[in-house]
């Protein structure tokens, strides 16, 4: 423990206390995982997916990258799905985003370095669809926020179109998909209201 002996630390003491809590703790988590959800969430460091949503180690599978994009040709995020889908067999896929995301800003700004630039080029597309709609809002705050949400709805579209997820429903798998947005401000998430358990109209 030369480097980072911080951290170990923390380690030994929240092992610690997770067995003054309850002695079978991790004994549990050696089981076999059945996570009913799968979150799609950003890579931000203020957006812990298992702490936002009250749930303990075991009972979420988590994917994240910069600004919660889905890419239909992204081996990552697919082998991710695949694996959440096909054999774990979640019910319940959620794309949370959250305002403030610096990815999204990115998109209002110049072009970044590769791959960086690569994987936002979604976000800019997205911003340019959108472009009116943006521009007729107050201010910087409230086009940053909008696209943020923006960007949610996209994933949750481009996700009930991909062919793990029409496959699944034609097998009559429970699987829906959900559109969620986080405060940094309040610490609370918001429904987009974008749900869907079933193929979307093309």
């Amino acid at each position: 423990m030369r480097f980072l002996p911080e951290l170990f630390a923390h380690n030994r003491a929240w092992a610690a206390e997770q067995i003054h809590r309850d002695p079978q703790f991790f004994e549990r988590l050696c089981a076999i995982q059945r996570p009913d959800y799968l979150w799609i969430g950003c890579s931000d460091s203020r957006v812990p997916a298992n702490t936002i949503i009250g749930l303990e180690p075991g009972k979420v599978f988590v994917h994240r990258n910069v600004a919660n994009i889905v890419q239909p040709d992204d081996p990552n995020g697919l082998s991710v799905l695949q694996y959440a889908v096909d054999v774990l067999g979640v019910s319940q896929l959620i794309v949370c985003g959250h305002y403030r995301c610096g990815g999204v800003q990115a998109a209002f700004g110049p072009v970044a370095p590769e791959p960086l630039e690569g994987w936002l080029a979604p976000l800019r597309s997205l911003h340019g669809a959108h472009a009116d709609e943006l521009a007729a809002l107050p201010n910087g705050t409230a086009r940053w926020n909008r696209l943020c949400e923006l960007n949610v709805i996209s994933q949750v579209g481009i996700l009930a179109r991909l062919p793990i997820v029409l496959a699944a429903w034609q097998r009559s798998q429970r699987l829906a998909i959900h559109g969620w947005i986080y405060d940094l401000h309040d610490g609370l998430l918001r429904d987009l209201e974008v749900s869907t358990d079933r193929p979307l109209p093309e």
